[in-house]
């Protein structure tokens, strides 16, 4: 009988010991006010390093497994006008690459630095562009493959109707596999949208183009374009829309099975409500349209995701946020509702046309953002006394697919989070644990700063997990801003009183 009651004991306890969690925050230090830029680089050497610039200062905080800042090395060789810091990451080194602009040339500048932050060499030059006065100065973009061996530098300068692009592709080491490329693309504002520029690990250039026929009209065409590595020429493929709308591309590539995979919410007319999921897969060793199709999502899911209104309406505040390949070329899409609402004067109602044309169709940021897919706006940049904008972000769409792209299950974790004037503390993360994903977010019904944490499994199974609870006053995290740095370890970064500093979760 004992035996028994220990082993019921051991039952209940032992599934909260296994997924509980520990919370270790960050120092800070009295200029990380709220409105600076950081990025979370990573862990080298078992310590956490962070980029942070104020103005035109720039710096690397260095924190041990205690969080305790350990060292900060001011980037001093950084020059002023320095923008569009971009960072690729490797075990024990990275790269910081970053733009700058001395009168009218703009420069293009990288440097190799160890897991302490300091350089392993001087900063060279890969690339230079003269601009006039009054041209757009944040031209320089950074991307690299999936398994770092490849690095693009890539910059895209709107001249007279065209896109003017250029690539440079670099090995691991930093130099320079494939000559220099120039290409002219045809481009008509408010119509013509480019997007999702890749890398694949091959060293090919890929990305979108769509095109509608108004400025608040939906996609009617579609094309993936791709440069091999070694060619001077772009292709363009067509996709065949088969006369359906679409909106919000998203390209993801498949390197171990050699695809590329383009999703997107379709319409069946222009600038009505959505139907359903659009998936092509290309095939690029034949370099042809493998499959494709468009899946209606039925009722009884619309009843599941909808937040309020008729059901035809449910899925139109639908945005994708990820999609995550399978091994075996299939995938994991996550979708969520998010609107927002003017108020104040001149009270902007929501419009998903708008937003897509105004925030999401631009090939590029001045923002530092995780590889997720959000990004962190100091809150200095919401000053405007004239109109106040409240952020919904509510429930998540969970979506796996075959190979083929068609719809294995799919899940909805509930959620309901709005802010008005900033929504750093509202959506979610994500955290690959091996068997499962597990869906971070702030638990807005609890002002205490509560992060709920769900989990899905391969076969779609969602479970509630224990939450993480902040057993410190003040703090609030910023989850969707978190980044991954071990199996088992994530950094959020956080806002206490007037600062921004890092909490490290271990999940045990």
């Amino acid at each position: 009988m004992k035996n028994l009651i220990f082993s019921i004991i051991v039952f209940l306890i032992l599934p909260a010991a296994v997924l509980s969690q520990r919370v270790t925050y960050s120092d800070f230090e009295q200029e990380d006010s709220r409105d600076i830029n950081f990025e979370i680089i990573g862990k080298m050497n078992g310590n956490f390093l962070v980029y942070k610039n104020i103005r035109w200062r720039h710096k690397i905080n260095i924190f041990g497994d205690d969080m305790k800042i350990k060292e900060t090395i001011k980037l001093d060789f950084i020059p002023d006008k320095t923008f569009n810091v971009d960072f690729v990451i490797y075990p024990d080194h990275f790269y910081m690459i970053y733009q700058y602009q001395k009168k009218n040339i703009l420069h293009c500048m990288a440097v190799k630095m160890d897991g302490n932050a300091k350089k392993i060499s001087d900063p060279i030059e890969l690339d230079t562009t003269q601009i006039s006065i009054l041209a757009d100065n944040k031209i320089y973009t950074t991307i690299n493959s999936e398994d770092k061996q490849k690095i693009m530098v890539f910059k895209i300068h709107k001249k007279n109707d065209k896109f003017n692009i250029v690539t440079l592709l670099f090995n691991s080491d930093l130099k320079l596999i494939a000559n220099k490329n120039r290409q002219a693309l045809a481009f008509e504002e408010r119509r013509d949208n480019y997007d999702n520029f890749l890398v694949d690990n091959e060293g090919n250039f890929v990305f979108t183009k769509d095109s509608h026929s108004g400025n608040r009209d939906n996609s009617n065409s579609l094309s993936l374009v791709i440069k091999q590595a070694q060619q001077d020429t772009l292709a363009y493929n067509t996709i065949d829309l088969n006369k359906n709308y679409i909106d919000e591309v998203k390209l993801k590539v498949d390197n171990l099975n050699k695809r590329y995979i383009i999703n997107s919410f379709y319409f069946k007319k222009n600038r009505g409500s959505i139907e359903g999921l659009f998936t092509s897969i290309w095939d690029k060793k034949n370099n042809n349209n493998l499959a494709q199709g468009f899946v209606e999502l039925g009722d009884s899911l619309r009843n599941e995701v909808k937040t309020s209104g008729q059901l035809r309406f449910a899925l139109d505040d639908l945005f994708i946020r990820q999609v995550v390949v399978k091994k075996d070329g299939g995938f994991l899409l996550t979708a969520e509702d998010f609107s927002s609402q003017g108020r104040g004067s001149g009270n902007n109602q929501w419009n998903r046309w708008d937003y897509l044309n105004n925030y999401y169709y631009s090939p590029y940021s001045n923002y530092y953002y995780n590889p997720y897919y959000g990004y962190y706006r100091p809150l200095s940049s919401f000053n405007n006394n004239n109109q106040s904008t409240r952020y919904y972000y509510a429930n998540i769409l969970i979506i796996s697919a075959d190979k083929n792209g068609k719809i294995e299950w799919s899940k909805i974790i509930h959620k309901d989070q709005f802010d008005d004037d900033n929504d750093n503390f509202l959506s979610f993360s994500t955290i690959n644990r091996g068997g499962e994903i597990h869906f971070l977010f702030n638990d807005d019904k609890n002002r205490n700063q509560i992060i709920a944490n769900q989990s899905i499994s391969p076969t779609g199974q969602l479970t509630r997990n224990p939450t993480l609870k902040s057993q410190e006053r003040g703090y609030q995290f910023m989850t969707r801003l978190s980044k991954q740095v071990g199996a088992n370890q994530v950094i959020i970064p956080c806002t206490y009183r007037s600062f921004i500093c890092f909490a490290k979760v271990d999940f045990q």
